[in-house]
């Protein structure tokens, strides 16, 4: 096994961070940007004698992959991370942590993709999977079983922005279930906005597809953590099942981080304007934003999240044929799948990104033909409004 990169330690800032945590001038040029290394082996001096740095195979570690997985572990204030080829194949490879006939835990309100893999694929090998409410007590306590042994959060969900205390999750594993593991999702906040293992996340997750890369041109997965036990297994498995990035991804997604702090701001300085223009907006029934004090968990938001990102998740008055109205005659807003990207996006999720959710399940949590998901960019904030104002003057009611 490759060690993990060490020159990991924090900075004082986060900015300084995202830009120099993991990463040092290259040994032999003096390089400042960490290179793409593509060989997919490394020469030994002796058999099991490696050159510096331990180096044996690609899908066992890259340089350049050991250099993002540095940066990601310091920003989520952790001591080690693992990359993926995509968000679920490090939900893949998390899960085989357990074993035929352990128990998950996992908010109902979770990715499409997420869910759908728990259900019509991890489901059918073994594990055993219960969907509720993480922010209720009563249904924690019912659910957990003797083999359970992990919690799956993601907090705010996808799409309804529901957010979830996870030190009370945290503290409710320690008095129900102490031998589970718990993972935050922390995709849509990034590390600029909140940091999991903080709060008692045994592991923060993230599909570097959306924040962290944040040009919309690598799909990606990373998790990290500060526990050194749980690491070695992660390791273990990302070399023994290799779901791993390309060094080319790795160095994209890189480059990305650089500009994360700069990026989430202007995300969020867009997601609050746009959400104050549709909160008043005539034609939009039900709003929902981390940073409106309206919001049902704005308390728990202002505990455990130093920001409010840039989604946007509202119910436009009507039904399926003014939803289509609206999102056909966007223009910045592109109507396309995925999120966190430069560019504002817009998503259905009912017929996109969480048709494979069971419809009775869609049906309790709101996820209608009504709710639509923006992921606003970093275009000025202006154009922004005026495109949602052509789009809404084509919704006829």
């Amino acid at each position: 096994m490759s060690q993990q990169i060490t020159n990991i330690a924090p900075f004082a800032h986060f900015g300084t961070d995202a830009i120099h945590a993991g990463q040092e001038p290259d040994k032999h040029s003096g390089a400042v940007i960490t290179p793409i290394s593509l060989s997919s082996t490394f020469a030994q001096v002796s058999p099991g004698v490696h050159y510096p740095g331990h180096y044996e195979y690609a899908r066992t570690a890259n340089p350049t992959r050991d250099a993002f997985e540095g940066c990601v572990a310091a920003l989520e204030n952790g001591k080690y991370a693992c990359a993926f080829g995509s968000g679920l194949g490090c939900t893949t490879t998390l899960l085989h942590m357990l074993s035929e006939g352990d128990h998950v835990i996992s908010v109902d309100d979770v990715y499409g993709g997420t869910g759908r893999y728990f259900r019509q694929v991890a489901g059918k090998f073994g594990l055993e999977f219960s969907f509720i409410d993480l922010n209720k007590e009563d249904e924690f306590k019912q659910a957990v079983r003797e083999k359970t042994k992990l919690i799956w959060l993601e907090t705010p969900t996808n799409p309804t922005l529901r957010i979830t205390d996870i030190a009370r999750v945290h503290n409710w594993r320690k008095e129900y279930c102490p031998q589970a593991i718990l993972i935050v999702d922390n995709t849509f906040m990034s590390p600029y906005f909140q940091r999991p293992l903080d709060h008692g996340a045994d592991i923060v997750m993230h599909s570097v597809t959306k924040y962290l890369n944040g040009h919309s041109d690598v799909v990606m997965g990373v998790c990290a953590t500060a526990n050194e036990e749980i690491y070695k297994k992660i390791k273990y498995l990302q070399n023994a099942m290799g779901a791993i990035p390309s060094p080319f991804d790795s160095f994209l997604a890189l480059r990305g981080l650089k500009t994360l702090h700069v990026r989430m701001r202007q995300h969020q300085a867009a997601g609050i304007a746009v959400a104050k223009y549709l909160k008043g907006h005539s034609k939009v029934a039900k709003l929902t934003y981390p940073g409106l004090e309206e919001h049902p968990q704005y308390d728990i938001a202002m505990k455990q999240m130093t920001g409010f990102g840039g989604m946007i998740t509202f119910w436009i008055k009507g039904d399926i044929t003014q939803a289509r109205q609206f999102l056909e005659n966007l223009k910045v807003f592109q109507l396309a799948e995925s999120l966190g990207g430069v560019e504002s996006l817009v998503n259905h999720p009912a017929i996109m990104t969480h048709a494979s959710v069971p419809l009775e399940l869609r049906q309790k949590l709101g996820i209608d033909d009504t709710l639509i998901r923006l992921s606003c960019g970093i275009e000025d904030v202006e154009d922004l409004i005026q495109d949602l104002e052509t789009a809404f003057s084509h919704v006829t009611l």
